[in-house]
């Protein structure tokens, strides 16, 4: 079976991650394939995966092999797989755009970017001449035009596209249509961790709902080490996180809290916590005889890891949209990996529509049923996207 060619735009802590764990799945480093929700997904294993183009922006990767810019600086991820092979891959200069924060330069080489002095490669060519199938996006929060410049690059190459960032693209009724009509998959937006605070957080909530449980108010920090929270330390660069994670929470709830009453998003930055990401989750509610409960929750996670063992994931289903023909977003794998997606289901919902979707080669219930055809936006999301644009919710 042919490799899944991918390209990764962004090459930090969640690159070094994905790339780090093709390795070790290749090399047989498990037994029973620990860590993966699926060892196969159209055929494809986790050791298909073949990176054939990266871009960046940092002067520390920038024109370096992909497989020692995964290690160098600003990046903390955790080293599970040390060594990686040579894959004749040299990190390409992307353009920068809106990508770097304006308080970067404040902070030590080793915790923040540092963009090269070099023009931008020609995205769409690079693509091109790589022979990329995927392209995995994980710019930073807030890089509207950077992310909406790489989604243009994949459309005139002929790319798929991964979108792991809250830039909406998949969920947006236009971005998803011109993705249809190129021809071409995209899975977003917003990647879900495979145990992260945004899942736990929406599984709890259903399970206040399903026990009768009324939730009355909750909350969300999160603190961490990495780029990705100084990054957002730029509020005006928060509010497309807030949102998305707030909106994925609020999805699984019978009845919308007002926004006095939910408060999800990024805490602070903590540089010694590196990539360890902890979140504290509380929750107050009303039960039998409107008694009330308090809960609370501590997750402490590898932010990049955790984030990877979903991408590996996605990236497949991706490629067996592609050969499949499918267009547009893809509705099952983005619903069920996703933060914002196209169309939010309960995730035991989603989980059962990606397991048809996988199973029946892309199509999935749902469509079938209404067309005969899989993957594509269905009026549900066109819906889906107004319902988001009508949320007068404040997340800046």
């Amino acid at each position: 079976m042919d490799k899944i060619r991918v390209a990764i735009a962004g090459i930090g802590n969640c690159a070094s991650s994905l790339i780090q764990g093709i390795e070790y799945y290749r090399t047989g480093n498990t037994s029973q394939w620990t860590g993966l929700m699926h060892e196969s997904i159209g055929g494809w294993h986790a050791s298909d995966i073949e990176i054939v183009a990266a871009f960046d922006i940092d002067q520390r990767k920038v024109g370096h092999s992909l497989e020692d810019a995964v290690f160098a600086a600003p990046n903390c991820a955790r080293v599970f797989q040390p060594v990686l092979p040579a894959g004749g891959v040299t990190v390409h200069m992307g353009p920068v755009l809106d990508g770097v924060a304006g308080h970067m330069g404040d902070y030590p080489e080793d915790e923040a970017f540092r963009p090269a002095d070099e023009a931008p490669v020609d995205v769409t060519a690079a693509l091109r001449s790589a022979g990329a199938d995927v392209l995995i996006c994980y710019l930073p929060v807030g890089s509207e035009q950077a992310v909406r410049h790489y989604a243009r690059a994949c459309l005139d190459a002929g790319v798929a596209l991964v979108n792991c960032v809250p830039v909406f693209l998949a969920s947006d009724v236009e971005w998803g249509e011109r993705f249809r009509a190129a021809g071409l998959p995209i899975i977003g937006d917003d990647i879900k961790s495979q145990v992260g605070a945004t899942i736990v957080h929406r599984t709890l909530c259903r399970l206040f709902a399903d026990r009768g449980v009324k939730l009355d108010r909750t909350y969300q920090l999160n603190t961490g080490g990495n780029t990705d929270f100084l990054n957002m330390l730029e509020r005006a660069r928060l509010r497309s996180k807030k949102r998305s994670k707030t909106e994925s929470v609020q999805s699984q709830l019978d009845e919308r809290l007002d926004s006095h009453d939910i408060h999800i998003g990024p805490s602070d930055y903590v540089p010694w916590q590196d990539d360890n990401k902890i979140a504290f989750i509380r929750m107050e509610g009303r039960g039998f005889g409107d008694v009330p409960l308090d809960l609370e929750l501590r997750l402490s996670v590898q932010d990049s890891p955790n984030s990877a063992g979903v991408v590996i994931d996605a990236v497949r289903c991706a490629k067996l949209g592609l050969v499949l023909g499918l267009a547009g977003p893809l509705e099952a794998p983005s619903a069920y990996y996703m933060k914002s997606p196209p169309r939010q289901m309960r995730d035991d919902a989603a989980l059962r529509e990606l397991t048809s979707f996988i199973e029946s080669g892309g199509l999935s219930p749902t469509r079938a049923r209404n067309s005969g055809m899989g993957g594509g936006v269905g009026g549900s999301s066109r819906q889906a996207g107004s319902d988001r644009q009508t949320s007068n919710q404040d997340y800046s």
